[in-house]
């Protein structure tokens, strides 16, 4: 389909259902300020002002996904703790479904706590559990997904190394999306890496990639990047490699391209959860068949958009699309 406009594509998006298939978790988040040090250790007193809990993990890309106006559905396991009903409690509060969750007495759900004084991160606590699934809890998520997959129009994998993602989830989800023609995005991790094979799009950060094929090489030499990308397609095979370089900007390329995009130049706050909103943008536009290069200017001023802000948010459909009218990406529609 051709889109005549960028209020057309935008407009296209709310009409997208998104499987999201990763690990969950929240986000705690203690603000308060710093005056003075303790006399019992040598370390900062945290005054708290307020606390606030928020969706994250693969709950972040969803609400990405549902900030862009898609609909996203939730696919992962949590504990069957105080944690866990929370965190359907916080689904419910955003309206996103909570169908295609497993409560696992197993497992603990996965909190991150941090506590900032101002906008300065002083301290971040995990509670979490990243063993694999056990035989029951893989055999319910593949069903899951397989009853699940037949009303999307993508699967996003959203991989944080937690457990909810192996090698049987992996190869079963891609089987079936494959056999359905349903296109597939990756944020992949480490444990996981090597185990994404015929995906449409792939996209590790350059940490990531270099930990993936066991390499080293200078970031800054284009002919690198692209040989360690063509590395990686020979294993793997997927269709499009989507490689995040920080202050870089983003490399993009395809059997038919490649294009290496800048950052844009911002106030930068918080960079986490940049990557959620990537994936989810280039996902929707590849859920669209949009060009290469649309897809990949936009998910790279959806990434620098919440970098402006602290702690992890998604991006705001109406400031995104007003940036893509100023940087002129109708044009390459």
């Amino acid at each position: 389909m051709a889109y005549s406009s960028l209020g057309n594509v935008f407009e296209s998006f709310t009409k997208l259902k998104v499987l999201i298939i990763g690990d969950v978790m929240i986000d705690a988040y203690v603000y308060g300020g710093v005056s003075r040090i303790s006399p019992e250790a040598p370390v900062p007193i945290v005054n708290v002002r307020s606390k606030e809990k928020r969706l994250g993990g693969a709950a972040n890309v969803a609400l990405n996904v549902q900030a862009m106006g898609a609909t996203p559905i939730l696919c992962s396991v949590v504990g069957d703790d105080l944690e866990g009903r929370l965190f359907e409690e916080l689904l419910e509060e955003r309206d996103i479904t909570s169908r295609g969750i497993i409560k696992s007495e197993s497992r603990i759900t996965t909190v991150k706590n941090r506590v900032l004084s101002g906008s300065q991160h002083m301290l971040r606590i995990d509670h979490e559990s990243d063993h694999a699934l056990n035989a029951l809890e893989q055999k319910t998520l593949i069903k899951h997904i397989e009853n699940l997959i037949p009303e999307c129009d993508l699967i996003i994998f959203e991989d944080y190394d937690k457990g909810t993602l192996n090698s049987h989830v992996i190869e079963a989800a891609i089987r079936m999306a494959n056999d359905k023609g349903i296109p597939m995005v990756v944020d992949p991790k480490r444990r996981n890496f090597m185990d994404y094979k015929n995906v449409t799009l792939f996209k590790p950060n350059l940490k990531e990639l270099k930990e993936g094929l066991k390499i080293e090489f200078d970031a800054k030499s284009q002919s690198a990047l692209e040989t360690a990308v063509a590395r990686l397609k020979a294993v793997l095979g997927f269709d499009i490699g989507l490689i995040t370089l920080s202050d870089r900007g983003v490399y993009v390329e395809s059997s038919e391209e490649k294009l290496h995009l800048p950052a844009h130049v911002r106030s930068i706050a918080d960079v986490s959860g940049a990557g959620d909103t990537v994936i989810s943008i280039t996902g929707l536009c590849i859920a669209l068949n949009l060009s290469l290069k649309f897809t990949a200017e936009l998910a790279n001023l959806g990434g620098g958009l919440v970098c402006e802000h602290l702690g992890v948010v998604p991006i705001d459909k109406d400031r995104l699309y007003n940036e893509a009218e100023k940087n002129q990406l109708q044009s390459i529609l």
